[in-house]
């Protein structure tokens, strides 16, 4: 009898074991075809309007098509992309009055978010990534660099909020960046090179050093403020309604 349930046991183990391998490789397939999919949306590979049925994607990524449904279920929540019944995937183009409320968003908890992360008086080693962050920029303006000056910028963003340690706040905004990002690309190469943007940068990055709470606020917001009134001109001086 011992001998009998033990190799039950077993079995199931090894019948469970197998259902949680199989899980995970969807899991990864699924990760793999986000991840691919939202490169391919933020590099313009996939332009805004781009519309393909979904056995189409899945051929252009090499996949089946149950990963890539579900990859695209997670881009339409993220506003990335629309759905539409029996025609596929629609990549969504954002708008002026878009960026107006990603902008009041992000002006709204990043100060904040910010402000409490001086206030537990970060190391220099927590700080390091943001410090790399601003050098990476610095060093891109020197080169000339737009492309790898926006990925410093964006990474000192996405590093700073989760040195706050805010993962749902962290997932929205990250979300945000990507819906934002097509537009922060474009305007980027309509304006002088962000060297004021960088400086506020390392202003910022002195203010945590310190420990400075208020000060921390003080120039994040307007940091945000000034880059949503210049974006927004540009978007509105060259009649671009929407990309």
């Amino acid at each position: 009898m011992y001998t009998l349930k033990y190799a039950l046991a077993v079995r199931r183990c090894g019948s469970l074991w197998g259902t949680s391998k199989k899980m995970s490789e969807k899991t990864t397939r699924v990760g793999d075809a986000y991840t691919r999919l939202k490169e391919d949306i933020r590099s313009n590979l996939m332009p805004p309007g781009y519309q393909a049925p979904e056995p189409e994607i899945a051929e252009r990524l090499g996949m089946s098509r149950t990963p890539v449904r579900e990859a695209l279920i997670r881009l339409e929540a993220e506003g990335l992309v629309e759905l539409i019944p029996r025609r596929g995937a629609r990549v969504l183009p954002i708008k002026a009055e878009d960026m107006k409320e990603i902008y009041q968003i992000l002006t709204a908890l990043e100060p904040d978010a910010a402000a409490n992360l001086a206030a537990r008086n970060p190391s220099e080693e927590e700080l390091a990534p943001l410090r790399q962050a601003t050098d990476e920029m610095a060093e891109a303006l020197e080169a000339g660099d737009l492309d790898s000056w926006a990925a410093a910028d964006d990474r000192f963003h996405i590093t700073l909020l989760e040195l706050h340690g805010n993962k749902r706040m962290q997932a929205f905004v990250s979300a945000l960046f990507d819906q934002a990002h097509r537009a922060r690309i474009v305007t980027l190469r309509l304006r002088e090179a962000p060297v004021r943007s960088t400086k506020e940068h390392r202003e910022i990055l002195d203010r945590l050093a310190a420990g400075d709470v208020e000060g921390t606020r003080s120039v994040f917001r307007q940091h945000r403020e000034r880059a949503a009134g210049e974006l927004l001109k540009l978007l509105e001086n060259y009649r671009l309604p929407q990309l």
